[in-house]
């Protein structure tokens, strides 16, 4: 039987998109554990890891993991849910497709939603988003940290400092599917409300878990709520005492975890809390290999989406095609070399960029020499379509 460290995954293309990710061997070995019952003493423990470690990703002591079968597209439900009450009010930044995706959700749900929109490539100011506070109550604003579409960061901080003034008992929900691991997040120092996530970008780990995180006040908020929950398999009143019991050490069950992706998610968290690079060395060097791929694209002259360098994401980059070069002239030979990125999402600009996703062991395990690859590789192919 092969053992963790005798064991290589086979050889594949390099995986480059925004999400899912490359996975690092030891999680992938993780992956094939034999199967577990979801009550079994051993895998109680793992579970409970878990919470404990997600909680140290986002640097909360207090906030609530929600560890869930599915897509990071649960956490929207979730946050629907629980959360906002048919008929309230609920503000949503948006800074691409997701914003949308995102309204889509919470009116599926009943609420009342207006939205604040960023022109392509752009966050929202923080005078736009003060001016709609005072002019109506919110239940909730969301925002998306990382929009996947644009490749466009936005400042969380101070989002979160711009409601605490204007409006302090809005709850705060950050979409941060395409940043947790990637970015610096402060939940319980900046003071977020909701962080919901998912497992395959940042964190590392094969698609199929749903992760949400709820600060004191939002499980406060979900408590004192005067209508019922509007999912069954989404509610919170379900899923709370599955969490609290796991984490202290009894296994509970209202509906089957995803076993196997448990046991990869706690050997991705253990290299990213436990492990060599520490998770603010981790934030650094994402910060340093964007730096470099988005060096490629500046000094051959080519436009990132984001129109402010200071507000694109670490984890990922998106770049316009220059004039007179289409997908088929980037994406496809990349794809030859045995390279995998991304077209466009952003429906307005889909066929007008693509996107390159630099995210976990891509960026933190140098021996793999992904980086080295994609940057001579990238370079080498952008050039070529210049001169055509």
């Amino acid at each position: 039987m092969t053992s963790r460290d005798e064991f290589k995954q086979a050889p594949h293309k390099l995986l480059v998109i925004p999400g899912p990710i490359e996975v690092a061997d030891e999680v992938l070995f993780a992956n094939a554990h034999p199967s577990m019952s979801h009550v079994s003493p051993d895998f109680v423990p793992v579970f409970g890891d878990c919470i404990h470690m997600t909680r140290e990703v986002l640097y909360t002591k207090e906030g609530q993991p929600f560890l869930i079968s599915g897509s990071g597209t649960l956490g929207w439900d979730q946050v629907a849910a629980n959360l906002v009450e048919p008929g309230e009010n609920v503000l949503v930044l948006h800074s691409g497709y997701f914003g949308d995706s995102f309204t889509e959700c919470l009116e599926t749900y009943g609420a009342k939603v207006d939205q604040i929109k960023a022109e392509i490539g752009a966050a929202v100011g923080q005078q736009e988003i003060e001016t709609a506070l005072k002019a109506k109550k919110y239940k909730a604003i969301t925002f998306t940290h990382v929009d996947t579409s644009t490749g466009v960061l936005s400042d969380a901080k101070t989002i979160v400092e711009t409601v605490r003034r204007v409006s302090p008992e809005t709850l705060v929900i950050m979409d941060g599917v395409c940043s947790v691991a990637s970015e610096d997040i402060k939940m319980d120092g900046w003071d977020i409300d909701v962080v919901l996530t998912a497992s395959q970008k940042g964190l590392g780990t094969p698609p199929g878990l749903s992760i949400v995180v709820a600060s004191k006040n939002a499980i406060k908020t979900f408590e004192a709520r005067k209508t019922p929950v509007t999912s069954y398999y989404g509610s919170w009143k379900k899923w709370l005492p599955i969490m609290k019991a796991y984490e202290s050490g009894s296994g509970a069950y209202f509906a089957t975890p995803p076993v196997n992706l448990i046991y990869a998610f706690h050997a991705s968290l253990t290299q990213i809390t436990k492990s060599s690079p520490s998770l603010e060395e981790r934030f650094k060097l994402h910060k340093q290999v964007s730096q470099k791929i988005k060096g490629v694209a500046t000094e051959l002259g080519i436009k990132q989406v984001p129109l402010d360098s200071n507000y694109a994401a670490n984890g990922m980059t998106a770049l316009y095609f220059p004039a007179g070069v289409t997908a088929a002239d980037i994406v496809g030979p990349l794809g030859k070399k045995g390279i995998i990125v991304a077209g466009g999402l952003h429906t307005a600009i889909k066929d007008k960029y693509f996107r390159i996703g630099h995210m976990g062991v891509t960026v933190v395990d140098e021996k793999r020499g992904d980086v080295d690859n994609l940057v001579s590789s990238l370079r080498e192919i952008l050039t070529a379509a210049l001169q055509k």
